[in-house]
């Protein structure tokens, strides 16, 4: 039962292959350890919480990794046991025991579930009278950036620098995982290809660009001979459709996930504002340039892939999803143009001194 392999309520692989059995079985591998990790949604939060992942594996290498989310399509092969957030994989876990639990979400009901698996050692966050407290000290900070904006905008650590933090280890620069299907489209557009990404999700609309300053770029990008398409989700769609009529630029239109994923693949560099795009781009190590106005820009980790451009304002990572001021129309369309110039002659400068 200890081995990774033993399933409990059918064959193993290698009994189907070959048809060994437990006992003197060649091919068995004891588990070790038992490691449980929480991290639910939102997917570009689970996608650069994978960092974690080779450094546990360094650590505990004969661990037994399970990961519980929302979103089970982006964690990668590298995880044992990758679980839905459903009502089947609760009691699973509530009926197993674990000797390390990181919870690295603070939603009530990331928290509940800490609070109802059994481990040797907890980690992160769990529930106490119905509210979400750190599990011990190690996750005090990360628990007040949370509560109070001010001590939020005061932070200086990154996201992945957060995340190893709760778990009680330091992040030394490991990157984001994502797995990709290999796949090649046909995209009439020049290289360097620029990808822009339209969107934002819905619950902070404030991050958006206007559509016109899109249409701008698009048209300053092709006019200095670069390709440009434009990236987007089914809400984005109409939106996308106009731009690329209007600025002459490629839209091929939304896409499953995986599909997506490939998409962005094809891409050089990629103009986005703070989106789950923002990381599958970093994941794929694509060269960036995010706007950001609403955020700290100290959590966002670009590992030296691109620029932050912020409007000039004094009430920057204000967490507002909604306001009247209109900040990111202070970001115009020429800076972006020039940042995005200044990123890709300093990509082609490293390639040229690459060994």
């Amino acid at each position: 039962m200890d081995c990774r392999f033993f399933r409990g309520d059918r064959p193993c692989e290698f009994h189907k292959k070959e048809g060994v059995h437990c006992d003197g079985c060649p091919y068995y591998q004891k588990i070790v350890k038992r490691i449980l990790i929480i991290k639910l949604g939102a997917m570009g939060d689970v996608i650069r919480t994978t960092p974690l992942l080779p450094r546990l594996k360094e650590l505990y290498p004969e661990a037994e990794i399970t990961w519980i989310t929302y979103t089970p399509d982006v964690v990668p092969s590298i995880v044992d046991r990758v679980l839905n957030f459903e009502l089947k994989n609760i009691l699973l876990l509530k009926s197993s025991h674990f000797d390390l639990l990181y919870n690295l979400d603070k939603d009530v009901e990331a928290c509940a579930l800490a609070n109802l698996v059994s481990a040797d050692i907890k980690k992160g966050f769990r529930l106490e009278m119905g509210r979400c407290v750190p599990i011990d000290q190690d996750s005090a900070d990360k628990w007040m950036t949370g509560l109070f904006d001010d001590l939020n905008q005061a932070n200086e650590k990154s996201y992945p620098q957060e995340i190893f933090e709760i778990c009680g280890l330091q992040f030394k620069g490991e990157r984001y995982l994502l797995e990709v299907d290999k796949e090649s489209w046909d995209i009439p557009e020049n290289h360097p290809l620029i990808g822009l990404n339209t969107g934002c999700g819905d619950r902070w609309p404030s991050r958006l660009w206007p559509s016109e300053y899109w249409i701008a770029l698009a048209q300053r990008l092709k006019e200095k001979g670069l390709g440009v398409l434009l990236l987007g989700g089914e809400n984005e769609d109409t939106k996308n459709r106009r731009i690329a009529q209007e600025s002459g630029t490629t839209y091929l239109g939304h896409f499953p996930l995986q599909k997506f994923f490939t998409l962005i693949d094809q891409c050089d560099l990629i103009v986005t504002a703070v989106s789950m795009s923002l990381h599958i781009a970093i994941a794929l190590n694509k060269k960036l340039v995010l706007f950001n106005n609403i955020f700290n820009h100290h959590e966002f980790e670009l590992y030296g892939l691109g620029e932050i451009i912020e409007p000039e304002v004094e009430c920057l990572g204000c967490f507002k999803g909604e306001c009247p001021e209109k900040c990111m129309d202070l970001i115009k369309p020429d800076q972006v143009f020039q940042t995005c110039l200044r990123v890709l002659n300093r990509s082609l400068s490293e390639r040229d001194l690459s060994p």
